[in-house]
């Protein structure tokens, strides 16, 4: 028994500086781990957004096969100035059975527009195929009608569920009659693409830092525009079809800052943004390359001579 006190007696605990100098070796260790974990868990996300865009390149080649031509960018009527009038439905929502989505797929009704009340269920699913895991983004975002002036929102149309990837129009602003594969009513089919599947994009990404985008298509009246004063995209005005198409042709290379709203934009190290080519291979394509490289590859039957090394 009086062994034991002893003991008792010697029994130390630690001190306050001993305490401070444990807590000191911690954070010099987790300092060093930081900047060895951040890079890995970015390329597990950058790895996740190219496996996204092959399976979208797989689920292209499957809707091709059976209907002997790519779904359209988006399906609109439009009036006697050429104005889209709707339903709007765009090609990711032509997809969604090819992933398992046919429960939202069916709940769509695609002859009425997609702001109607009927399709408020569809139109919300956030399907993870069109997320890119690099970017920051909500479930939903509100597709508006804004002054033609100032870009100023002049009431909310309808909500629609986020998507990171848009569909090349080509060079010219997103609508009817692109260069690329996608556009407007379009039923390009693979033979269609003269300048080559390996050398033709069919789809890339698109950061909600830049702008908006939905896999649910074209809202009618919809207009974009960056004002979050983040400086990444140029503030400019552009239309519905931008929130399911991207375009090259404004002089800078894919991801730079200062892009519009409807183009293309990610995330990722590097400064550039993945893109799925129409053979169905994924390749990153960095801000700096060529830029007449870039608009050959966005065309898809331009006729031009493309170097294989983007």
């Amino acid at each position: 028994m009086q062994l034991s006190a002893s003991l008792k007696a010697t029994r130390r605990a630690f001190t306050l500086i001993e305490l401070l100098v444990v807590i000191s070796i911690i954070g010099i260790l987790v300092a060093l781990l930081l900047p060895a974990v951040q890079p890995a868990r970015e390329a597990a996300r950058r790895t996740q957004c190219v496996n996204n865009l092959k399976q979208l390149g797989l689920a292209l080649h499957n809707y091709e096969g059976m209907h002997l031509s790519l779904p359209p960018g988006y399906m609109s009527n439009f009036d006697s100035q050429g104005n889209d009038t709707g339903p709007g439905w765009g090609w990711a929502a032509m997809l969604l059975p090819q992933f398992e989505q046919t429960t939202v797929f069916s709940a769509a009704n695609f002859g009425l527009n997609i702001e109607v009340p009927a399709n408020s269920t569809a139109r919300l699913v956030a399907v993870n195929n069109f997320l890119c895991p690099s970017d920051r983004y909500s479930a939903a975002w509100a597709a508006v009608d804004r002054d033609i002036l100032t870009g100023a929102p002049k009431r909310e149309i309808c909500r629609v569920a986020q998507s990171n990837y848009v569909g090349m129009h080509g060079t010219s602003e997103p609508g009817p009659d692109g260069e690329g594969v996608l556009f407007r009513n379009s039923r390009v089919a693979f033979r269609d693409i003269t300048d080559g599947l390996s050398q033709t994009i069919s789809i890339g990404e698109r950061s909600h830092l830049l702008g908006p985008a939905t896999w649910v298509g074209s809202v009618t009246d919809a207009l974009l525009y960056d004002d979050d004063g983040d400086h990444i995209g140029k503030p400019d005005l552009e239309t519905g079809p931008g929130m399911i198409l991207g375009h090259a042709g404004e002089g800078v290379g894919p991801g730079s800052n200062g892009s519009e709203p409807n183009q293309f934009y990610s995330l990722h190290s590097g400064r550039g943004v993945n893109f799925l080519f129409a053979d169905g291979h994924v390749a990153f394509l960095k801000s700096t390359m060529n830029y007449k490289t870039y608009l050959s590859l966005s065309t898809r039957s331009g006729g031009e001579v493309v170097s294989s090394d983007y």
